[in-house]
């Protein structure tokens, strides 16, 4: 096998299924079907997949065009041990249902926190005020 720089490494992995991890905390499962330099994806027959807890759901999403910037994390999927998990999958609506509820107990426990800072005399800037840069 010969070292190819760059994003030209993953040429190999094109048809292969993938897991790709996004900056913004989603997971997509697909096939590769094309890369540029820029480590532009597309993937093929995609589902985005929710975990929470113990459980997981799988979105249809079809095909996807991920900006390479916005790739925090991609690997093959092996198919043979696909299968083998230890979560359990439940419908879309039962994810996206316990989603909302862990997303409301973490907004809950961030309020909390912030108004025992502020009974303290203390103040975190809210992340809207803050550049991102």
């Amino acid at each position: 096998m010969n070292y190819m720089p760059g994003t030209a490494s993953l040429i190999e992995d094109i048809d292969k299924k993938h897991l790709v991890l996004l900056r913004d905390g989603r997971t997509l499962i697909g096939f590769l079907r094309s890369i540029d330099q820029f480590a532009n994806l597309v993937l093929h027959q995609t589902v985005e997949r929710i975990h929470v807890g113990k459980k997981y759901g799988d979105i249809p999403r079809g095909i996807f065009v991920v900006r390479g910037e916005n790739v925090v994390l991609l690997g093959e999927i092996d198919l043979e041990k696909e299968s083998d998990t230890p979560l359990q999958q439940v419908s879309i609506e039962e994810i996206l249902e316990e989603q909302r509820a862990e997303q409301q107990t973490r907004l809950e426990a961030e309020k909390l926190k912030v108004q025992a800072l502020k009974d303290r005399g203390l103040s975190i800037p809210r992340a809207d005020t803050l550049d991102e840069y």
